[in-house]
């Protein structure tokens, strides 16, 4: 969760029972990613780092950040990983990748990580659309004994309970947090979050043409609709090189306008209502034992 989840989120998620992520975008300098890393690992609690491997080729002192920092875990998505893996694993790191697809969960097999993110269309972020969250799960599920998490849709306990009862280790979470008081997330993006439902949100490469931060067009990305989107939607190869655009895009996000800017966010945005602690939102999913139960004991009449 680049620019939503630095070093106090991720702390705060750690701190209440979860294992909070720090969403290192490929734009961040290396010397962020300690100082945020730094703020994360304070409380002693495990923590781990997001990275995608396209960017780590360009800036391998991202990774040379992480593997000084030797969080809990790192997840490593979105591009050739595997040459990553074992000097992550070597330095006693577990490694994670987010799958889209069957096809995905085989490589990261073959690769040897440690943990399988079943990645959902309905997933906020940068990903594949082509696979819901369930099948996903339980074709991944089928295939390899390695913990395979669920990411995707997963927006409170019903969904956490859901993916448990389907065979899911734990739940991949970005969402819900958006609009916690520890997140980077500023007021305007805030507001517009809040005020989404979950029939708000589009996958493309719109903002990606925009940026130009390097995204490969193979994962779009899932963000709230806005006036920016519907314009260039269907004209993301002319994007790429439109100047006036690029630089109403960068001004839109520097402004955090809300019609400009890219906000990510997956289909669960609808249940966001407010701007919680860290803390309540890991209490809210601590309820899904009463689902879990209440699903079991309705499968066994």
């Amino acid at each position: 969760m680049a620019n939503v989840g630095g070093g106090k989120l991720t702390a705060a998620i750690s701190a209440a029972g979860g294992l909070g992520m720090l969403g290192a975008g490929s734009a961040v300098a290396a010397d962020w990613i300690r100082t945020e890393g730094s703020i994360a690992a304070a409380s002693g609690k495990p923590y781990g780092i997001g990275l995608m491997a396209w960017s780590v080729r360009e800036r391998p002192e991202h990774l040379e950040a992480v593997l000084e920092l030797k969080p809990a875990l790192v997840s490593l998505s979105f591009g050739d990983y595997a040459p990553y893996v074992e000097p992550l694993q070597k330095a006693g790191i577990v490694v994670a990748t987010q799958a889209g697809t069957v096809a995905d969960a085989r490589e990261a097999v073959d690769a040897g990580v440690d943990v399988i993110v079943a990645r959902g269309a309905e997933a906020g972020g940068h990903g594949r659309n082509a696979v819901a969250t369930l099948p996903l799960l339980q074709a991944i599920l089928e295939l390899t004994e390695l913990p395979v998490l669920a990411g995707g849709g997963i927006s409170g306990p019903r969904g956490l309970a859901a993916v448990l009862a389907a065979g899911a280790a734990g739940a991949w979470i970005g969402t819900a947090f958006l609009t916690c008081q520890e997140a980077l997330t500023s007021d305007p993006i805030r507001r517009r979050v809040i005020a989404a439902d979950e029939t708000d949100t589009v996958y493309g490469t719109v903002f990606d043409a925009a940026s130009r931060a390097g995204w490969p067009d193979e994962f779009g990305g899932r963000a709230l609709r806005n006036a920016y989107f519907d314009a260039w939607q269907g004209r993301e190869d002319e994007l790429k090189t439109d100047d006036a655009g690029h630089t109403d895009y960068v001004e839109g996000t520097r402004a955090a306008d809300p019609a400009r800017a890219s906000i990510y966010a997956g289909q669960g945005v609808g249940s966001l209502t407010g701007q919680p602690t860290a803390a309540e939102v890991l209490d809210g999913f601590a309820t899904y034992r009463t689902y879990l139960q209440a699903a079991l004991s309705d499968g066994a009449k």
